[in-house]
């Protein structure tokens, strides 16, 4: 009952403010009455500022500039700022009686995550939100009027927050109305005054100014925090530390030594990461001699008798392997780096504030370096399973699997993403009997289920045992080898498994709890679209971020983080995720950029669907590689690329025609007025073009040229 009465107050009050009309929202109207009555004339426009403000009637804007036009700065300022914070307050009582009990039962289970915020900083948030009004003065009133924070602390933080903005717009209406006053009317001479203008470049530049303080405020209390009960240094070691020495840090470290930063690069094992030394160079080190067995076998097809080849000498392909690390070492070395002016530590790096690092150097020294700044890229580490049995069986990783000098027999692999897949399928052709264990019904889940089928396909036609949609509940020794029992109940003999079940982020003993910084389940660390963390110093970028964690996605977030870390003071750069291409090397080869068609009708994105089927393809048919087919998206009814998706030999090259065409707004119509060299792979994407070309003439446009041709004749 008495929600429904104060419901009728706030119509009947709101209808009445109408009825009345709008002079209370004309400066005549007080300045008439302030020179015969000033008090009684203040103490009205006190009143009518609270309701407009309470009952959330546009006009607060206009009754501020009101007030610096009537009663100048000193009592305008005075007024408004009393009167807009207990109008706000009434609005935030009213809002909290007829509607937070409503709202917190309905959503409960969504706004756990906002009422701990704001009962852990609800003040410092409100604060914000007043100071820089990114919402509405009215939704902040009856927002939060839903969320846990009392009246009065809701009362004094706006009084405080909305000072800085009232006193610019009372300015305004100040020097507005002196101009009026004036009585030199509107010309030209008697507007252009400095004041006025003073006053109105303030009011359209004050966000500006109110974000920069804000912006430094926060980042102090951030700092202040996580401290760590430390002191900032007044001189610093670096400009930049840069803690891990794979793709991310690479780069990072290298585009700071180029503007001219001092940067000290870090890293406990190996410099160039995971992708020199346990993944991409490795991977493809041995996808490549796997391949040329392949087309061993299958060479008997094009009229050569080798047929079968000879024993497979394990060992030389696993020499090969490291041989391919070794010739590439040199390009991410300690002597390159430094010869490029990063100083480069080989030890454990510690965190121990804002500003400083502890390392653990290699020859056991210790040492804290300080800098600015602070990025983080310490990449990933494959995931391990809680299976039972687990520590019985010889079990590898993609880290591990690279010191093994022994061709398994029998390998299972666990997981069928890109290198479940792409290691499943190498070793399959080096001579393992392999079987591959999914939960999933498909391999690579990322892709459109046609694209994974075709790969299964080619992979089940090799000889790889295939198992969707199954998981490992018990491992054994038996007799010197593995037993995997299936949660069907099925058995798998294996000698050798390799875990591929996704990544986690390596933060092990960084000292992120020395910060303040928290890792997800998965050990990533959480950062914004600048790829700042919550510790306003410290950066991250790569694997440990999560997201895509492809190498050179990795580099490609590392120029924003460096950039953004280094001069984010004056400038700062959104990392941009638009366009970004991946490949598998699985044969045939799957490479992509933007949306699939999954994606795209998940999301409920409009598209038009185009494909060229690769067996179509000349080079590809001399090839004996006529699997596959380019897949392009568009916008329907225009050549506005969408995703492209191709499965075929050389897809990681071709997927570039795209990537560029996405980047750089090129449509399919210039893809098919380049000219393209025959007879390539690279025709395919022409190719397409054209289909999706053909589509888009009209049947009537046909007609009409069909008739002028045959009066032609």
């Amino acid at each position: 009952m008495k929600k429904l009465l104060l419901l009728g107050l706030i119509i009947g009050l709101v209808s009445g403010f109408y009825v009345l009309g709008d002079q209370w929202l004309q400066p005549e109207t007080y300045q008439a009455l302030y020179h015969s009555h000033p008090l009684q004339t203040a103490g009205l426009f006190f009143t009518i500022y609270i309701l407009v403000t309470a009952l959330s009637i546009p006009g607060a804007a206009l009754m501020t500039l009101i007030a610096g036009a009537v009663f100048g700065l000193s009592q305008g300022l005075l007024i408004v700022s009393f009167a807009s914070s207990i109008g706000a307050t009434l609005a935030f009582i009213m809002s909290r009686l007829l509607l937070k009990d409503w709202v917190q039962s309905k959503f409960a289970n969504h706004l756990k995550t906002i009422n701990a915020g704001v009962e852990k900083d609800g003040p410092f948030y409100l604060f914000t939100l007043r100071l820089i009004p990114v919402v509405p003065f009215f939704a902040i009133n009856l927002l939060m009027g839903l969320m846990p924070i009392s009246a009065w602390r809701f009362y004094w933080v706006s009084q405080l927050g909305m000072l800085a903005g009232t006193a610019v717009y009372v300015n305004a209406g100040a020097e507005l109305g002196q101009v009026i006053m004036s009585g030199e009317g509107f010309s030209l001479a008697g507007v252009m005054t400095p004041g006025l203008l003073g006053a109105l470049v303030l009011l359209a530049i004050f966000p500006w100014i109110a974000r920069a303080v804000m912006g430094r405020l926060q980042a102090k209390r951030a700092l202040l925090k996580r401290s760590n009960g430390r002191s900032k240094p007044k001189h610093f070691d670096d400009n930049l530390i840069v803690i891990g020495g794979g793709a991310a840090g690479l780069v990072s470290s290298i585009i700071g030594s180029a503007v001219k930063a001092k940067v000290t690069l870090i890293e406990q094992h190996k410099m160039g990461g995971d992708c020199l030394n346990t993944g991409c160079v490795p991977s493809k080190a041995i996808i490549h001699a796997a391949k040329i067995v392949h087309e061993n076998r299958q060479s008997h097809q094009q009229g050569l008798l080798t047929g079968e080849p000879a024993d497979i000498d394990f060992k030389q392909v696993m020499n090969h392997v490291h041989s391919s690390i070794t010739a590439i070492e040199p390009h991410d070395s300690v002597e390159r780096y430094e010869g490029m002016g990063v100083a480069c530590a080989t030890g454990q790096a510690k965190i121990v504030s804002p500003w400083e690092v502890e390392i653990a150097h290699a020859d056991g020294r210790v040492e804290v370096r300080s800098a600015a700044n602070i990025i983080i890229a310490t990449g990933g580490r494959p995931r391990i399973p809680n299976i039972p049995g687990l520590e019985q069986v010889t079990h590898y990783t993609s880290d591990t699997l690279w010191q093994i000098n022994e061709l398994p027999k029998r390998l299972l692999v666990l997981g069928a993403g890109p290198i479940g897949c792409e290691l499943g399928q190498a070793f399959a052709r080096l001579g393992s009997v392999v079987s591959l264990v999914d939960q999933g019904d498909f391999l690579m889940p990322r892709e459109d289920e046609d694209v994974s089928q075709l790969v299964a396909d080619a992979m089940v036609a090799e000889g790889v045992n295939h198992v969707p949609g199954r998981s490992i509940k018990q491992l054994e020794a038996v007799d010197g080898h593995g037993v995997a029992k299936l949660d069907n109940g099925d058995e798998i003999v294996f000698d050798a498994l390799l875990l591929a079940i996704g990544r986690e982020g390596n933060t092990q003993d960084l000292g992120l709890e020395n910060v303040g910084l928290d890792v997800d389940r998965n050990g990533f660390l959480a950062v914004d679209e600048y790829l700042q963390t919550e510790c306003p110093t410290i950066y991250a970028c790569g694997d440990i971020i999560g997201g895509y964690q492809f190498t050179h996605v990795s580099a490609h977030e590392a120029w924003f983080a460096a950039v953004n870390s280094l001069f984010g003071r004056f400038k700062r750069f959104k990392a941009d995720y638009r366009v970004i291409p991946w490949a598998t090397f699985t044969s045939p080869e799957v490479a992509r950029v933007g949306l699939s068609e999954k994606e795209a009708k998940e999301q409920g994105i409009a598209y038009e669907s185009t494909q060229y089927q690769l067996d179509d393809l000349d080079r590809a048919i001399v090839d004996d590689a006529a699997a596959g087919f380019v897949r392009v998206l568009t916008v329907p009814g225009k050549d506005t690329i969408l995703g492209a998706t191709i499965v075929g030999a050389r897809a990681d090259d071709m997927i570039a025609t795209f990537v560029v065409g996405m980047k750089h707004g090129l449509g399919l119509n210039k893809v098919l007025g380049t000219i393209h060299a025959y007879p390539t792979y690279m025709e395919a994407n022409k190719f397409v073009a054209g289909q999706w070309k053909r589509k888009q003439v009209s049947e009537k446009l046909l007609a009409m040229v069909e008739w002028y041709n045959r009066k032609q004749r």
